[in-house]
């Protein structure tokens, strides 16, 4: 073997010394660059935490598995990255005491734990699309590929937040790099590898399981060819295995409590393909049209344009490679889309293959111009990565600006205890968890552990058609919490002293931008700035700018560049009339 030249299979054969470094280097920076990008601002918030799932699904979950049950006893999302982050929380902790007290007397410090989980899990996605894109094609490709992945929008942002969506990227990638292997060299351990990838990533997030599609086409092309179809046939026997035990170890109650894992996969999936109309605010009517829109964004337009034209040069040099990349974001894509609602972090899982595909797209035209210049092939590489993480880098750090300020419901609660006196009756929206109405480490006594009294939204004398509902009354929840307004409710506040009105745009935004679906909510709102008096109010945008619409996706995750801060649009009102007349 010549001096400097080792083999290594992971890295797809022989490089010099010097030049293995120098792609390493460049690997070990977007990685590095990606998790920083992902750590600015990762305490926003803190110590609450805005996002509903990130509040009440995965990190509460995995405290709550300190008291000795390890049973989630929740399966409307598989439990593996709960597990990870329990596991996480005993090694910070030290134990049940110690993270039961840190949870009590501070919270934050424990949902940072759970982000800086998302966070690594998220960006150890950007070195195994590396060796995936290596492996599968070659190393430009697989260090375009990994550069989109290191800046793009959408796992940027999703790495900030303790719950499954970026954490999943990491087996996804993983299951790819075997998949290059299975389609490169058939061999045996890539399909365990691919069939374990495969189960940890249903295990993380159960729409992770589109990996087995690139899987299986890799298979296909195994079978096609001479003597190949009975390996095809036992590696994927073998990938089966591995697969179930893949996802039972990161899943266990899938068996030990059946009945309760089908319960909530049922459950996931009716609620998924709930109609638009159930969720007001949800203004997209077409999946297709909304997705591809998301991916302008979220992953990039320009990114997105090379995956699109990637089918042209793969269908001309490496058909086998367009068999296994291109079928699943496709089929995803068509199988989101038919769903009931439309989120932009739902496309998440196909995003390694889109980056792979695009990366293999640009990769062809600094090969290009490489041929024809050779002395511009590093200019071209640096262009093609320019014009590939341009937009995704420039809101990455957008956001990274606006998530390390002050969050708007955090000023508005400094505002409320400096102002509003303890055991106070206020009507509040449901734009904050609970837990904000208490004081971390000291409960409150007077209002049972919380500082103020809160009007309690639970049900309504009202359906949401403004019949009178029969007893006990209409349910309300978050989500339809707008629906069950109307003006006359301000007469109760009055009468009953809850003179302190505080709303956020988060709810009323969703009344605003379809308010032919709610009228008495629209005439609530309006009734409420007229009969009182506004004393203080607060926006996450900056000087100036115009407010963008309510969105589902740009109203949390703070993408417009009109958001200076994170937050909502709080305002806090004062009731003149009835009990509110005097004090």
């Amino acid at each position: 073997m010549p001096e400097g030249v080792e083999k290594d299979d992971a890295w797809g054969g022989r490089l010099p010394g010097s030049v293995r470094l120098r792609w390493g280097s460049a690997v070990a920076a977007l990685v590095v660059g990606g998790l920083l990008l992902r750590l600015w601002g990762i305490g926003n918030g803190l110590p609450w935490a805005y996002n509903a799932d990130e509040n009440g699904h995965f990190l509460p979950q995995a405290v709550g598995m300190f008291r000795g049950d390890l049973n989630p006893h929740y399966f409307v999302n598989p439990p593996g990255f709960t597990y990870a982050t329990h596991l996480l929380l005993w090694l910070r902790f030290g134990g049940a005491d110690g993270v039961w007290g840190a949870f009590a007397d501070d919270p934050g410090t424990v949902f940072v734990v759970g982000r800086v989980a998302s966070a690594l899990l998220g960006v150890s996605a950007v070195w195994l699309i590396y060796l995936a894109g290596t492996r599968l094609l070659d190393r430009r490709t697989g260090l375009l590929a990994a550069s989109i992945l290191a800046v793009a929008f959408m796992p940027v942002y999703y790495g900030h937040v303790a719950v499954n969506d970026a954490p999943t990227l990491a087996p996804v990638a993983l299951g790819l790099w075997a998949t290059a292997g299975v389609l490169r060299l058939g061999r045996d351990r890539d399909y365990l590898i691919a069939g374990l990838a495969v189960g940890l990533a249903a295990a993380t997030k159960y729409t992770g399981g589109i990996v087995l599609v690139p899987l299986l086409a890799a298979a296909m092309v195994q079978a096609a060819q001479p003597g190949g179809l009975l390996l095809a046939a036992r590696g994927m026997l073998l990938a089966l295995l591995t697969f179930a035990i893949g996802f039972v170890a990161a899943n266990p109650y899938a068996l030990l409590d059946f009945d309760d894992f089908w319960f909530g996969i049922a459950h996931q999936s009716s609620a998924a393909g709930e109609g638009t109309t159930d969720k007001l605010g949800m203004t997209h009517g077409n999946g297709l049209t909304f997705y591809l829109w998301t991916l302008t964004w979220g992953f990039g337009l320009i990114p997105l344009i090379a995956a699109l034209a990637s089918v042209f040069p793969l269908w001309r040099d490496d058909r086998r490679v367009l068999l296994v990349l291109a079928p699943a974001p496709l089929l995803f894509l068509l199988f989101m889309s038919a769903q009931g609602r439309f989120f932009a972090r739902w496309m998440l899982p196909v995003y390694p293959m889109l980056a792979l595909l695009a990366g293999y797209a640009a990769a062809t035209a600094v090969e290009w111009v490489s041929r024809h210049r050779p002395t511009w092939r590093h200019v071209a590489l640096v262009v093609a990565g320019i014009a590939l993480c341009g937009q995704g880098l420039v809101a990455a750090m957008h956001l990274g600006a606006v998530l390390s300020r002050e969050d708007t419901r955090n000023e508005t609660r400094d505002w409320m205890v400096a102002n509003i006196p303890a055991g106070e009756k206020i009507v509040l929206e449901p734009v904050v968890p609970t837990e904000w109405l208490s004081d971390p480490g000291r409960p409150g006594t007077a209002t049972n552990g919380q500082r103020w009294e809160r009007f309690s939204f639970s049900r309504s004398k009202y359906d949401f058609s403004g019949r009178l509902a029969a007893p006990p009354g209409q349910p309300v929840y978050l989500e339809n919490y707008v629906r069950s307004l109307y003006p006359a409710l301000i007469d109760e506040y009055e009468r009953r002293g809850f003179c302190w009105v505080i709303t956020g745009s988060t709810q009323r935004g969703r009344a605003e931008v379809q308010p032919e679906k709610v009228p008495r909510a629209i005439s609530y709102y309006r009734a409420l700035e007229r009969r009182a008096s506004k004393v203080f109010e607060v926006s996450p945008y900056r000087e100036g700018a115009t407010p963008p619409d309510f969105d589902f996706d740009w109203s949390f995750d703070y993408y417009p560049r009109e958001y200076e801060r994170p937050g909502a649009t709080m305002i806090v009102y004062r009731l003149r009339g009835g009990r509110c007349a005097t004090g």
